[in-house]
């Protein structure tokens, strides 16, 4: 699964003026959730919105609370899209809908389109930004049959390495991957279900007895 993390284009033109890292891989912020294409009141403000119930959850993986300036969200189309603010207790998760991402780019003179995740596939990336320098913290790169229609693609378990998709209200009987799950998407909240066991046929069976002897 690491595969799916790919990194951003070296080109991107939001960080062009200044030095572009990669994170260390004891990255104390992750991504942990997305859902790219929503079809019900994901945040609550009584209306169904393509743009504003969109959503992005990020995990304190670490054993510290941590300071979110400079954490920056952004997509591939190399604009920044939301700025975190405040702090996050560990183990603490934090979301952040497409209205609030509209609300932060008007009130910081960027394009407002909201988070603006693809329905075909796209990229979520996690930046963090400190002085003169931009830091690479952690991105995913989602398929198209992850972003249909209430479906969330998270880490499972919550901060894990693995991406699972969260097909519960629309589910996944496809072959390609990542498969469903019949889990629910939780933005704000941690994943309460356990990712089922692939099957294995009885001939794999035979191989894995046989290889014992």
């Amino acid at each position: 699964m690491f595969a799916r993390f790919i990194p951003i284009a070296a080109g991107l033109l939001l960080a062009a003026a200044l030095p572009l890292t990669t994170t260390k891989a004891s990255a104390q912020l992750l991504l942990n959730e997305v859902l790219a294409d929503p079809a019900r009141d994901w945040n609550g403000d009584a209306a169904i919105s393509s743009r504003d119930d969109e959503w992005v959850e990020v995990i304190n993986t670490g054993p510290t609370a941590i300071d979110l300036s400079g954490y920056r969200l952004a997509g591939p189309d190399s604009v920044w899209r939301y700025e975190f603010a405040g702090s996050l207790a560990p183990g603490a998760v934090r979301v952040v809908y497409g209205r609030q991402s509209y609300d932060w780019e008007t009130a910081n003179g960027f394009p407002a389109f909201g988070l603006r995740l693809g329905n075909s596939g796209g990229e979520i990336v996690l930046f963090h930004l400190e002085g003169s320098q931009v830091s690479l913290i952690d991105c995913y790169a989602y398929t198209d049959h992850e972003a249909d229609d209430d479906r969330s693609s998270g880490r499972g378990p919550d901060g894990g390495a693995a991406w699972i998709l969260l097909d519960g209200h629309n589910p996944w009987t496809g072959t390609a991957e990542p498969h469903g799950t019949g889990c629910y998407p939780t933005p704000g909240g941690y994943l309460i279900c356990a990712t089922p066991v692939a099957p294995v046929t009885w001939s794999r069976v035979k191989q894995m007895v046989d290889g014992r002897r």
